[in-house]
């Protein structure tokens, strides 16, 4: 499964992961210049702020990308699983880490030092090029995404990122579609750029009209085309 990322929909190039964008001598030679690490579903992987000195190429599971703003207001920017590079903009800035990266699932991933993975990339410059193309693809999608929820309520916001989720993590059920990443209420939230309550009033109206089910970090979506028609500024609620 591709990446997902939740700051543009963008088609398919900003959901490639890196090491699928790699020929297969490459990535494996990537992959041997570092060591495998293991994390438990919440654990980070890194910290935001911190120095970097590494990068982490996930092998297995699926993490959650955030940051957070001086008065505790946390984003979440984006969603990492398989295949997917994590940390590597600090590692080739030399900045500290800009987000943080959490597992939301048991997760297996090469740690690839920062001296290494410079020296390969200057080995390697068709994999330099391809982390250029992938950050190009990253900051595409997000300015798209920026501009199309200026014009969006909350309301519509939470449909579209629902139908995002949908698409890259759902999965049929005898209900509708479980997205199958758990995702709390101030996660959503923080996705879609609104408060924790804002999102809870909002996900109480889809749940009173059967639109969606939730639990503990659970939800189905049982009215994809309510939720297509709200996104579209089609549905009056």
């Amino acid at each position: 499964m591709a990446s997902a990322h939740l700051a543009g929909d963008g088609g398919l190039d900003d959901r490639v992961p890196f090491l699928a964008r790699l020929e297969d001598e490459d990535g494996a030679a990537l992959r041997a210049l570092g060591r495998e690490l293991s994390f438990a579903p919440r654990a980070p992987l890194i910290h935001q702020n911190e120095p970097a000195s590494h990068v982490l190429l996930i092998l297995h599971g699926w993490t959650k990308v955030t940051a957070s703003a001086a008065n505790g207001y946390e984003a979440l920017l984006a969603l990492r699983g398989p295949g997917d590079i994590i940390g590597e903009s600090a590692a080739v800035t030399g900045r500290p880490r800009s987000a943080t990266v959490t597992a939301l699932e048991p997760v297996r991933a090469i740690a690839v030092e920062q001296e290494r993975f410079h020296a390969f990339l200057s080995r390697v410059p068709a994999v330099a090029f391809q982390l250029l193309a992938l950050t190009a693809d990253r900051t595409r999608a997000a300015d798209r995404r920026r501009l199309e929820f200026a014009s969006m309520s909350v309301r519509e916001r939470l449909a579209v990122l629902l139908q995002d989720l949908a698409r890259t993590h759902g999965r049929r059920t005898e209900q509708g579609i479980e997205i199958a990443v758990p995702l709390t209420k101030q996660e959503l939230a923080g996705a879609v750029g609104a408060s924790r309550e804002m999102v809870q009033r909002q996900l109480k109206q889809l749940r009173d009209r059967e639109v969606v089910v939730t639990g503990r970090r659970a939800l189905v979506i049982v009215r994809p085309d309510v939720l297509r028609r709200i996104a579209e500024s089609q549905d009056e609620g």
